[in-house]
Parts: C-alpha cells; sequence; structure tokens
C-alpha cells in the first residue's frame, strides 16, 4: 500500500535488473567474563557502569561492521544470567550467588542491545569447568558443594567436572537446553576446555579413578584414553542434536585448540589434543557435529610449526559435510604495524582459501578497544562494508517469498515497513537504486521501518562552476529478508516513473543540483 505519495508515480511491474549481491563473512569477537578478561571491567561494579561497558563493546563492534559477538554467559559453571540451575556469577556482583542489584538479567540485555545493532549473539559455555582459580571461594552456591558427587580438585586450585559420568552431561546439557530455550540466543558456543590442560594439575594425570574403575568393573572394554574420547564425543553428538531440534536456527559452534595432533598436517608440531585433551576435535567436523568450527590458529602465518594458513588448509580437508570453518585469530600477540599486518592477512588468507563462506573470530575484544590503528585498518580495508553471515546450506529450508511491504510518504523520504513475523527474520535488506547506482542498506530486524530520500545530490567537486551537484533519483526499490538461517528471500520490487515535480523544491537547498540534473548540465 502506497499512500500520499502525490509526485512518485509506482510504475507498472517489469523486470527487474538483478541487485548487488552482499558479501557474505562472519565477523566475530570473543568477550569472556571469566577472570572479568573483557566485561565487566571487575566484579561488583555498579549494573549501570555494567551497561555503559557493554554498550561500549557493542557500539564498537557496529561501528567497526563486526556481525556476530561471542558472549561468555557460563564461565565457572556460574551464570550470568537468571537460573534455576546455576549460581549468580561471581564475576558480576562479587560474590556467587547474588544476583545484581537494581535487578536486572545481563544476558537478555546483551542479546536486546546486540540485536538493536545488528549482531548475532552467541552464547559461550565452558561445559566441564567447575571453579576457577580467579573465581573468588568457593561459595555455598557453587557447584562444587551442590554437586561435589560430579566434580573433582585439581592441583592447582582448578575443579572439574568429571565428563565421563552420565550426571555431568546431563546437567551441562540441562544448562544449554534451559538457555536455548528461554532466550533468543543465535548460537551456542563450546571453547577448548574439555579435560583440563595438563597444567592445572601439575602435569599428573586426570583424577577419575573411581569412575575409571567403575566403567572396568562393569565390563568396559576400551581403553582409558578411548573411555574419555567417548564421553566428550556422546556429549558434543547430542548437544547438536538437542539444538537442532529445538531450534534449527540456532548455530553450533565449536573452538577447540587449533592442532589436532602433531604430524596432521607433516609440518605441524605442538600439544596433542586428542591424546591430552581427549577432544577428537576432527571427528566432530567430520561427522558434522558444528554448524561452524572454529580452531583456535593462535599462530602467525610464517611460524613454521603451527602456520596458520597450512592449519587452517588442513581443517578444511577434515571438512567432509561443508559445514563453516570460521577460525579463531590472536588479535593481540603482536603491537603496532606488525599486528595490524597479521590480522588483515589472516583475514585474507581465509577469504581466500575459504571463499564460499568466508569468516573469522577475534580474539579477544581487548586486541581491539586497545588498539585504534587496528580498529582504523579493519574499517578502511576488509571492513570497509557490512557483511551477511553465510547461510546454513545443509539444514533444509523452503525457497522464501518475497515480503508484504506498506509504503507512506514523509515529508523527509519515502517510509516502507516490513510486514512480515520478525520471530523469522534476523535482518532485512534495502536496495535502493538512484539514476545508476545502486544503494544498499542493512537492517537489524529490531527495526521493522525505515525511510529513504526520493533523491541524492552528489557534491559538486570544489573546482566545479555549479554551486551544488548533480541529484539522482530514486528509480527502483528491492527489498529482501533474511531468515534465521541466513538465506534470502526473492524481492520485493517497485519501480518508479521520472518526478513529475518535487513539491517545495524552492525550499530545498538541493535545488541548484536538481535543476542542473534535469537538464543534463554537467
Amino acid at each position: 500500500m502506497l499512500s500520499g505519495c502525490q509526485y512518485l508515480k509506482l510504475s507498472p511491474k517489469k523486470p527487474a535488473d538483478p541487485h548487488p549481491e552482499i558479501q557474505r563473512e562472519f565477523r566475530a569477537a570473543w568477550i569472556a567474563t571469566v577472570a572479568n578478561i573483557n566485561w565487566p571491567s571487575k566484579p561488583g561494579i555498579s549494573v549501570e557502569q555494567q551497561k555503559e561497558e557493554a554498550i561500549k563493546l557493542l557500539d564498537l563492534l557496529q561501528s567497526t561492521n563486526f556481525n556476530a559477538v561471542i558472549f561468555q554467559v557460563r564461565p565457572q559453571s556460574d551464570a550470568l544470567y537468571k537460573s534455576e540451575l546455576e549460581p549468580w556469577s561471581y564475576y558480576l556482583t562479587g560474590e556467587q550467588g547474588v544476583p545484581p542489584t537494581p535487578y536486572y538479567d545481563p544476558l537478555s540485555f546483551w542479546i536486546e542491545e546486540a540485536h538493536k545493532r545488528g549482531l548475532e549473539l552467541h552464547v559461550w559455555l565452558n561445559p566441564y569447568r567447575a571453579h576457577h582459580v580467579r573465581g573468588g571461594p568457593v561459595s555455598e552456591h557453587s557447584v562444587v558443594n551442590t554437586k561435589e558427587e560430579l566434580v573433582v580438585g585439581l592441583k592447582s586450585g582448578y575443579w572439574w567436572f568429571d565428563p565421563s559420568l552420565q550426571e555431568t552431561q546431563d546437567h551441562a546439557h540441562a544448562v544449554v537446553m534451559d538457555i536455548l530455550k528461554r532466550y533468543d540466543i543465535d548460537g551456542v558456543h563450546f571453547d577448548d576446555y574439555f579435560y583440563p590442560y595438563p597444567s592445572y594439575n601439575f602435569g599428573e594425570d586426570f583424577p577419575d579413578d573411581e569412575s575409571w574403575e567403575a566403567y572396568v568393573n562393569s565390563g568396559g572394554k576400551l581403553s582409558r584414553s578411548d573411555w574419555r574420547r567417548n564421553a566428550v564425543d556422546t556429549f558434543i553428538q547430542r548437544v547438536y542434536r538437542s539444538i537442532k531440534k529445538e531450534k534449527p536456527y540456532v548455530k553450533f559452534g565449536l573452538s577447540p585448540f587449533g592442532v589436532w595432533r602433531p604430524g596432521s598436517p607433516p609440518s605441524i608440531a605442538g600439544m596433542d589434543q586428542y591424546e591430552v585433551l581427549y577432544a577428537d576435535a576432527k571427528k566432530w567436523l567430520k561427522k558434522g557435529w558444528v554448524d561452524y568450527f572454529s580452531p583456535q590458529l593462535y599462530w602467525p602465518i610464517n611460524q613454521v610449526p603451527q602456520s596458520f594458513p597450512v592449519l587452517l588448509g588442513w581443517w578444511e580437508e577434515q571438512n567432509f559435510t561443508d559445514r563453516h570453518i570460521w577460525p579463531g585469530m590472536s588479535i593481540s600477540r603482536y603491537e603496532g604495524e606488525q599486528q595490524v599486518d597479521e590480522v588483515i592477512n589472516q583475514i585474507m588468507i581465509t577469504r581466500g582459501m575459504l571463499p564460499e563462506a568466508p569468516g573469522t573470530i577475534h580474539w579477544s575484544m581487548t586486541g581491539l578497544v586497545e588498539n585504534d590503528s587496528l580498529q582504523k585498518a579493519l574499517l578502511e580495508k576488509p571492513y570497509k562494508r557490512e557483511a551477511l553471515i553465510p547461510s546454513m546450506n545443509w539444514i533444509n529450508h523452503r525457497p522464501l517469498k518475497a515480503p508484504d511491504i506498506s509504503f507512506t510518504r514523509e515529508k523527509g523520504g519515502l517510509s516502507f515497513a516490513l510486514e512480515e513475523d520478525m520471530s523469522r527474520v534476523s535482518k532485512w535488506v534495502v536496495y535502493a537504486r538512484y539514476d545508476n547506482i545502486w544503494q544498499t542498506t542493512i537492517i537489524p530486524k529490531t527495526r521493522q521501518s525505515a525511510t529513504i530520500p526520493y533523491y541524492r545530490v552528489k557534491e559538486a567537486p570544489a573546482n566545479s562552476p555549479l554551486l551544488e551537484g548533480k541529484v539522482s533519483l530514486l528509480r527502483e526499490l528491492q527489498i529482501t529478508y533474511i531468515d534465521r538461517l541466513g538465506f534470502e528471500s526473492s524481492a520485493f520490487i517497485q519501480n518508479f516513473e521520472h518526478l513529475d515535480q518535487l513539491e517545495n523544491l524552492a525550499e530545498s537547498k538541493s535545488f541548484k543540483g536538481f535543476f542542473n540534473s534535469l537538464f543534463n548540465l554537467k
């Protein structure tokens, strides 16, 4: 419906020129809450300060054309959200089990503010860590006390769930599903902490003798290493299947240690996560138990034993189910120009090696916040234009019809509203053609309406005899929406004839440029 638009004639529908393609790329950053690495700046700051700090981080991501945030909501089996399963996080208030005052739900706040800025929000959980050495005292509310039969102490002061126990898997799965059902999230994310790194127990083996002996006495035939890996495998597969059953559009992402095993490929050396962390990340990717896979490739391009492109190429060779591979980058490893060059080069390598659906995750926000040069370089080079997140092509979907659009004439331009069920929309896209130039705008799902000008003025060069530049008139409008799986709908198309009149023309400061454009005066 188009109302009150006297000066703008709608032309009959005619075959439209294809609108420009928008770049597809996953551009994300991890925001760590454990040990208050990224947010909040310290435990116990006021709710107002917490919100201000969150807004500052999200504004930075929006201004540098990121499109996703990986937000840590369960750093040590506690919660940065309202939970009946685990206590409020120490990192929020300085006291585990105590909610923020005045009360608010941090996860709800982060989701709302991220979506306002066109950012996906993925919740980041650590499935097995029960207590961190920088997580305050072990409180009465801690799972160390409320689920003491499931956790073991490590010699460095950490506490860890025993991954082999069915009750451990059931509890972690319940936490994931609780968040999934109650919050409008876009993804669920696990990092590299499965069985703990050896240093956490001062180099000694993980203390699971009791559960191992119970397994052997029950007739178990696997080796101890295979038994541990099988426990993690079973949990990863279960979480993926449960997410897809409940909300297929929610992405499940894993970010394991960057080296699977030394010698894979031959030039690679380093820790053996398969045998040390009991994480068979290669298997998870090959089986397709993820939607995106983000190995932590925290090494420079020319570091031969752990080279970024060599490892990226090897992981892509394991990608038999065509999932997205979006590597993690360490953006704080260097300083100055060396840092900027390494980050930009790794982004461009990823684009070149994975051209169909590129993407990276930046570790961590601190490296971006503290480096104006990196912000500037990203915005001027690889992230100069906005990008949409690649679609999940392996999930069955139907072609999307063109959206229903309503129009109204406003003083400042043509207003239109997307009349769709916004629960299935992630973004919508406006392609406006002014004469022969397309302008593309990506609009967050939190906004159902927008306004575009009837014409655009290109400023005249400084040495031009004209006082005004040339005016380009709105000729065509194409509007689509992106669903939660990342697929773009067919376009609503509206063509416009030449202007018959422009009301209040004499009052328009672009009158001279408009007049010149009509008569082709250049």
